[in-house]
């Protein structure tokens, strides 16, 4: 059976994250992928976890709380912050990545990302992802600036090497009102 844009983006996380590894929720949203990602990573893993807004900073904590997840660092700032985040064995050593485009369900709707700052950080990520792991993003668009951040982001993926970076394009063509859709990027391995 065709799997929904979320149900898939964990399934590509989860078949390349590992215990150990060095990851990054840049939109901590209600914590579900933090969480997620903190399982997979494990104790010897981490995890870093960014949102602008206190409130999802906030369900973050309270659910990897509930969960006794301790290998995650809440970060109150923008995604497209991030590299100066990156220290020690995390320096270009990133084992992926996700994105959840759009706003926080059941906040500000005005409040959303940016094409801008989601561009940045997916530029700053590309040097630290090691090969044959994934950025995955689901876009939600159907918001007001959702659409210009599309577009703007698909630009962008489709303008990235080949040789260096393999990106899909996941989507449901037939559904109405602007269903999210995912976008993978891997990067490849040097030949």
């Amino acid at each position: 059976m065709l799997k929904r844009v979320l149900t898939y983006s964990h399934e590509l996380l989860q078949q390349t994250v590992k215990p150990g590894d060095f990851v990054i929720d840049a939109t901590a949203g209600n914590g579900n992928d933090t969480l997620m990602l903190a399982k997979l990573v494990g104790d010897t893993g981490h995890v870093l976890s960014f949102d602008i807004q206190e409130k999802a900073i906030e369900n973050t904590r309270e659910l990897l709380r509930k969960h006794n997840m301790n290998n995650v660092s809440l970060i109150k700032d923008s995604h497209s912050q991030l590299e100066k985040y990156l220290h020690g064995k995390m320096y270009g050593n990133i084992d992926g990545a996700v994105f959840n485009l759009g706003y926080l369900p059941g906040s500000n709707k005005s409040i959303i990302t940016k094409p801008e700052s989601t561009i940045a950080a997916i530029q700053q990520l590309l040097p630290h992802l090691k090969e044959e792991k994934l950025i995955v993003l689901v876009v939600y668009y159907g918001h007001e600036g959702g659409e210009k951040e599309k577009e703007e982001l698909l630009q962008m993926v489709k303008n990235l090497d080949q040789k260096r970076f393999s990106v899909l394009e996941y989507r449901f063509m037939n559904q109405q009102n602007h269903p999210p859709f995912l976008l993978a990027i891997e990067k490849r391995k040097a030949r």
